[in-house]
C-alpha cells in the first residue's frame, strides 16, 4: 500500500536524480557513505515515523497537553515516539563519527526528517528543535559547554529550547526586558518572561536546554537599547553538575500552557525566569550562562533561526505533502457524479478523480508541494556545498544562495503548502471539514507556520530591505546566474524551451522591479509592499524549480514514464496557472503603489 505520509518516489527523483545526492560520497566528509547508507537511514526514518509518530497524530490533537498546577501531563505514546527516534541515533544523524553521528548529508538528513514532520508535527517539536539548539551550541560554545550540555542533547537524554519572544515584544527583539546579571563566579542571574516557548516544559526528557536572549546591564545599570544589548545564555531547567550529574532545580517556572489552533502536541509556553518559586545556591535568578561574547547574542541566535526557517519551510511542505498524498487517496476511491455528458443515473457513478475541477485541484497541491520539497531540499544542498565544496569560491556562492533563499524557503512553503491543505479539504467535502479525517488536521498544524520563525511581512522586509542588496546585490546576482544556466539548458530541449523564456521574462521583471523600489526614494514606499515581493519572487523562483525538475524528468526512463509524465503535467501547470499571476503582482510594485501605506488609522 502506498504511503500516505510522503512520496518516497518524489524523495528519491529528487536525491538522486536531480540533486545528485552520491556525488557528495565523494568528499571527504561524506566518504564512508553510499546509496545504500543514505537510503537505510531514509528507511530507519519511514519505519519510526510510521509506526510510532503517525499512529498518535490524531490523539494528541484530541489529548493536547495540560498543567495541574504542578507538572505538564502529555500522552504516553509521545514519549515512546522519541525515545525510538533517539535509540536510532537520529538526534546526531548530521554530526560527527566522533560524536556519535552518522554524519549524513544535510540533503539526505533532511529528506529523512520530513517523514517525521508529516506523520507527526506536533511530536516531531521536541528533537528538532533539540538538534537546532545543540548545533547552535557547537558552532558558539565553549568545549566545556558542548560537553556538558550537547552531548547529553545528542544522546536525547536532554532536550532543548530557543526562547527568544516576550510577550510585551513579540518579533520587536530590540524591545525584549528579560535581564542578566553577572555574578563573581562567572554565571549570570537572569529575570524575565518569555512567551511562544515550544516544548518549554515536559518530562519527556531528565532535563531541558533553554538557549535564552536577555540584555547585560550596561556600565550605568541599565540595559543598552535595541539589539546591540542582546545577549545568549544558557538556562537549564536543572543544574548540571560537573561530572554531569543533575544538581537542583533552576529557577525557570511555567506559568502557563497556550492553547493552540494546531500543533497541540507541543507545549507551547509562557516562561518566567527568576521569579523565586526556586532558589538556585540560595539566591534569586535564574541561574545562565554566556554562549560567545557578551552583547553578540542575536547574531549567535541566527544560526539556530536560520536553520529553523528552513525547518519551517520544510514542516510546512510534510503537512501540505502528506494532505495532498491522502486527498488523492480519496479522489480515487469516492464514486461520485458522472461526466456532463452522461447524466444517465443507471450508469454507475465515477470516481471523483475523473472530474476536471477536482484533477484541478489535486494538480494544484501537486505544483505546490512538489515544488516547495524540491525547494526546500535544493537549500539542503546548499548548507552541504558551503560546508564541504572543495574551494572557497564554491563554498562562498553557496552562502549566498542560502542567504537570499532562506526567506523563501521558510515562507514559500508556509503559504502555498498551507494552500494545498486547503485543497485537500476541499477535494474531502463535507467530510473533509469533520474532525473524523485528517485533512482538517493538517490545515490547523500548517496555519501556524506563515507565523513563527518570523511572519510573511518579516520575511518581506528581509528579503526585500537586505537580502537583494546586500553585498551590491551579489545574492541576486548569484541567484540570477543559477536560473540563466537552467533556462540555457532548457533551451536544448524544445518541449521546455517555451518555459524557459517565460521564466526569462519574469526573472527580467523582478530585476526591474527591485531596481524601481530601491530607487524610490523613501524607505516607507520601497518597504511598503515587501510581503508582495516576496510572493512575486517566490513564484519565480519555484518556476526555475519547477524547470530544473523537467529538466530532470526530460531524462527519465520508460519504465517509470507516468512519474515522469506527471512532473512534466506539473511543470505545465505551474507555467499555465502560477507564473502568470507575478506580472500583476510586479505591475504594482514597479508603480511605488501607496494604497496600504496611506491607509489611515481612522478610515478602518
Amino acid at each position: 500500500m502506498q504511503s500516505k505520509i510522503l512520496s518516497r518516489r518524489d524523495l528519491e527523483f529528487l536525491l538522486y536524480e536531480w540533486l545528485d545526492a552520491q556525488a557528495l560520497t565523494r568528499r571527504q566528509r561524506f566518504a564512508e557513505h553510499s546509496r545504500e547508507t543514505f537510503d537505510a537511514a531514509i528507511d530507519t526514518c519511514e519505519q519510526i515515523a510510521t509506526e510510532l509518530f503517525a499512529p498518535h497524530n490524531k490523539k494528541s490533537d484530541q489529548n493536547e497537553p495540560h498543567f495541574d498546577g504542578e507538572r505538564v501531563h502529555i500522552i504516553p505514546e509521545v514519549k515512546a515516539a522519541l525515545d525510538a527516534f533517539s535509540a536510532a541515533g537520529l538526534l546526531a544523524a548530521g554530526h560527527d563519527f566522533d560524536q556519535g553521528g552518522m554524519q549524513l548529508p544535510c540533503l539526505v538528513e533532511k529528506a529523512a526528517f520530513a517523514y517525521f514532520k508529516a506523520a507527526n508535527v506536533g511530536t516531531a517539536a521536541y528533537p528538532f528543535l533539540t538538534i537546532g539548539n545543540a548545533n547552535t551550541l557547537l558552532k558558539c560554545g565553549t568545549p566545556e559547554q558542548i560537553g556538558m550540555f550537547v552531548k547529553p542533547m545528542l544522546e536525547g537524554r536532554y532536550f532543548g529550547t530557543m526562547c527568544l519572544s516576550e510577550p510585551q515584544a513579540g518579533s520587536s527583539l530590540s524591545d525584549i526586558t528579560t535581564r542578566a546579571e553577572p555574578q563573581a563566579d562567572g554565571s549570570y542571574r537572569l529575570t524575565g518572561n518569555k512567551m511562544w516557548i515550544s516544548a518549554g516544559e515536559h518530562e519527556l526528557s531528565e532535563n531541558i536546554i533553554h538557549l535564552v536572549l536577555a540584555k547585560v546591564p550596561g556600565p550605568d545599570g541599565k540595559p543598552i537599547p535595541g539589539v546591540k544589548g542582546i545577549s545568549l545564555f544558557i538556562v537549564p531547567k536543572f543544574l548540571v553538575q560537573p561530572d554531569g550529574s543533575l544538581g537542583e532545580r533552576n529557577d525557570v517556572v511555567l506559568a502557563g500552557l497556550n492553547h493552540k489552533m494546531g500543533y497541540r502536541g507541543t507545549t507551547n509556553c509562557l516562561l518566567n525566569f527568576g521569579e523565586g518559586k526556586f532558589r538556585p545556591g540560595g539566591s534569586a535568578g535564574a541561574v545562565g550562562y554566556l554562549v560567545g561574547e557578551v552583547h553578540r547574542g542575536l547574531a549567535n541566535m541566527f544560526h539556530m533561526m536560520n536553520e529553523a526557517r528552513i525547518g519551517v519551510g520544510l514542516g510546512a511542505v510534510a503537512l501540505g505533502y502528506t494532505g495532498y498524498l491522502h486527498a488523492l487517496d480519496y479522489a480515487r476511491n469516492r464514486p461520485q457524479g458522472r461526466h456532463p455528458l452522461n447524466k444517465d443515473p443507471s450508469q454507475p457513478q465515477l470516481k471523483i478523480i475523473e472530474h476536471t475541477d477536482v484533477k484541478r485541484m489535486l494538480l494544484a497541491q501537486k505544483t505546490y508541494v512538489e515544488g516547495g520539497m524540491a525547494l526546500c531540499l535544493y537549500c539542503a544542498r546548499l548548507v552541504d556545498e558551503q560546508r564541504t565544496a572543495a574551494d572557497d569560491a564554491a563554498r562562498q556562492r553557496a552562502g549566498l544562495l542560502l542567504d537570499i533563499l532562506t526567506p523563501i524557503a521558510k515562507s514559500w512553503p508556509s503559504q502555498w503548502c498551507l494552500e494545498a491543505n486547503n485543497l485537500a479539504i476541499q477535494v474531502h467535502g463535507g467530510y473533509g471539514y469533520t474532525r473524523e479525517y485528517n485533512v482538517e488536521q493538517f490545515y490547523r498544524d500548517n496555519r501556524l507556520n506563515p507565523i513563527h520563525e518570523g511572519t510573511h511581512g518579516i520575511h518581506g522586509l528581509d528579503l526585500l530591505g537586505r537580502k537583494v542588496v546586500m553585498q551590491d546585490g551579489a545574492a541576486l546576482k548569484a541567484l540570477g546566474e543559477q536560473i540563466q544556466a537552467t533556462i540555457q539548458c532548457s533551451q536544448a530541449a524544445p518541449e521546455l524551451a517555451g518555459y524557459g523564456q517565460a521564466l526569462r521574462t519574469a526573472l527580467q521583471r523582478v530585476a526591474k522591479a527591485t531596481g524601481a523600489l530601491h530607487a524610490a526614494g523613501d524607505t516607507n514606499k520601497t518597504l511598503a509592499n515587501a510581503s508582495l515581493y516576496l510572493e512575486a519572487f517566490g513564484h519565480v523562483v519555484l518556476a526555475w524549480i519547477w524547470l530544473e525538475q523537467a529538466l530532470a524528468a526530460h531524462k527519465g526512463s520508460l519504465p517509470d514514464a507516468d512519474f515522469y509524465r506527471g512532473k512534466m503535467q506539473a511543470n505545465a501547470y505551474f507555467y499555465r496557472w502560477e507564473l502568470p499571476k507575478v506580472h500583476q503582482q510586479l505591475d504594482l510594485l514597479e508603480s511605488i503603489d501607496t494604497t496600504a501605506l496611506d491607509m489611515q488609522d481612522a478610515w478602518f
